[in-house]
């Protein structure tokens, strides 16, 4: 299969974009010209290159800035060189979108309006171009910032009470991007993932963070972390965002989360328990982020019976393996 992929240097994007590689399939990553993740996802050509034998034919690089997402439509590497001529419908040189593009995702620019409104825009100039390419599907990451402050558990079906910009914001692609694909005869996947660590994530995560400071037998200050929480490995993230994208599921939301959930503090004891008890960790003394104090108790049922999820790496699991490329590159 041939596809598009925005977002694609992001901490979740070189995850999906290996995964499709793995699997065979053509990914065109859409990258900033100036993006400083470009020479990693660059790292994956030479690899899918090895195991699929075809040069060159697995990875491209479309350099477009969101803003310009619509230039697409004009790609030489995406449009036939006859439509160009003939300034006809370009159907047929893409089949799938993934949009995992997203400006100031980070929690400092959540309550930004101005910066997470134009991601809406950025989005469904992101749908119509790929029904003008000739995508079926288009599958957006959204969060689970879309729910809000819920307290039991998140189902697919509960009405959603945003509290951050971002949330907000994701939720209204949701919804209108859902509208303009029955119109453009396009399969609309809504894909609300939940906390996602791994190797690669942004250093100043949760888990990234706990592991630097223990590690360095440092202390760790924290919040009351009582809330239920969820964590899912990148590389089953990915997993699981392919699997929708690529299994023809009905159109729809879908929760993207892991099978473990359980307190805050449970994960963080784990971590410091698999740093050796090294460091201190101290409860009570940070205040909540954007989204406030939540807690994160997700139903993947749908999930699990539209695209056959099941979670494979444990947090234990991860987390040795995080510890252990940190030991390779920081000790």
């Amino acid at each position: 299969m041939r596809v598009i992929v925005t977002g694609a240097t992001s901490f979740i994007g070189r995850a999906v974009t290996k995964e499709l590689l793995a699997g065979g399939h053509h990914v065109f990553a859409v990258v900033r010209p100036d993006s400083p993740g470009l020479p990693r996802l660059e790292m994956l050509a030479p690899e899918a290159e090895g195991k699929s034998g075809r040069k060159g034919e697995c990875l491209t690089f479309l350099p477009f800035a969101l803003k310009d997402i619509r230039k697409l439509e004009s790609c030489p590497a995406l449009v036939p060189s006859s439509a160009l001529k003939s300034h006809s419908a370009p159907k047929g040189m893409a089949e799938l979108w993934l949009h995992l593009g997203w400006e100031g995702a980070g929690s400092a620019n959540r309550q930004d309006p101005h910066v997470q409104a134009r991601n809406i825009g950025y989005a469904l100039d992101s749908l119509h171009t790929a029904a003008r390419l000739g995508c079926a599907r288009f599958l957006f990451c959204g969060s689970q910032a879309e729910y809000g402050i819920v307290d039991g558990i998140m189902g697919e079906e509960i009405l959603c009470h945003p509290v951050s910009e971002y949330g907000k914001d994701k939720l209204e692609v949701c919804r209108r991007a859902g509208e303009d694909a029955k119109a453009l005869g396009i399969d609309y996947i809504h894909a609300r993932i939940f906390s996602v660590y791994g190797p690669g994530d942004h250093p100043w995560s949760l888990v990234s963070t706990c592991l630097d400071t223990f590690l360095k037998g440092g202390r760790m200050e924290l919040g009351a972390c009582t809330q239920q929480w969820n964590f899912l490995h990148v590389r089953d993230a990915a997993r699981a965002l392919t699997g929708l994208l690529l299994a023809k599921v009905p159109a729809g939301v879908y929760n993207v989360a892991g099978e473990d959930t359980r307190s805050l503090k449970s994960f963080v004891e784990q971590m410091h328990r698999l740093c050796g008890e090294r460091g201190t960790c101290e409860y009570g003394k940070r205040p909540p982020n954007a989204e406030g104090v939540v807690s994160l108790v997700p139903d993947i049922r749908k999930l699990k019976e539209a695209a056959g999820f099941a979670q494979e790496i444990s947090f234990e699991d991860g987390i040795r393996e995080m510890i252990g490329i940190y030991k390779e590159n920081c000790l």
